[in-house]
């Protein structure tokens, strides 16, 4: 029973980083329908959508990977634990997951239906976008990381940390590239009024559009 229970540690964790690379991949497709556009013509944007949703179908993979930790982690790390009392890193993630709760509650209402299907339509964001220009990141990756330390496990919180650290910047550039083909000089001028993750504390009144 220990060798299968092995076996399905470790092709957990294999499925868990490839959940996050094929995540990534088509979560960055998503985001850059106007580039696509330029090739494939009206369809990029119904394409970016579908990717979008077989981002959101690993991403949930991603998640249940983590959870299945609990009952099958990998022998040479299952020591690695938080804390001998398991809601020590559960009281940590709810730490970390009302806020992000709340700035991913917030960038979704602002964005609308453009935050599943993308729209050529769609004028730039305003509520929370006026204060930073990535909430939905900033509310929805640090879940990975909460989620580690829900199932009470250092090398999880380790490897989704360095996961999330490394792809933000990568996912800001290439969305960022699009926004900047999409709306002009319009989106330069926010992008340098306005923080990317954090808020840019200004003494001047701060400019909406």
């Amino acid at each position: 029973m220990s060798n299968i229970n092995e076996i399905i540690s470790i092709v957990n964790f294999i499925t868990l980083i490839f959940s996050y690379l094929l995540f990534s991949y088509f979560y960055t497709l998503s985001i850059q329908p106007f580039k696509r556009e330029k090739k494939r013509g009206q369809k990029a944007w119904k394409q970016c959508k579908n990717f979008r949703i077989i981002g959101s179908f690993f991403e949930s993979i991603a998640v249940m990977n983590l959870i299945l930790w609990i009952w099958f982690p990998l022998h040479l790390v299952d020591t690695w634990i938080i804390n001998s009392n398991i809601w020590i890193g559960f009281i940590i993630a709810i730490i970390i997951v009302i806020p992000c709760c709340i700035i991913m509650y917030l960038g979704l209402k602002a964005a609308g239906s453009e935050s599943l299907s993308p729209s050529k339509e769609t004028k730039m964001y305003r509520g929370i976008y006026c204060y930073i220009r990535h909430p939905q990141t900033l509310g929805e990756f640090p879940l990975f990381v909460a989620t580690s330390f829900a199932v009470n496990s250092w090398f999880l919180v380790i490897v989704s940390s360095l996961y999330v650290i490394i792809y933000i910047p990568i996912m800001i550039y290439y969305e960022e590239k699009d926004l900047l083909l999409r709306f002009g000089n319009k989106y330069r001028i926010y992008r340098e009024s306005t923080g990317g993750l954090f808020p840019k504390f200004r003494s001047k009144k701060r400019r909406v559009y």
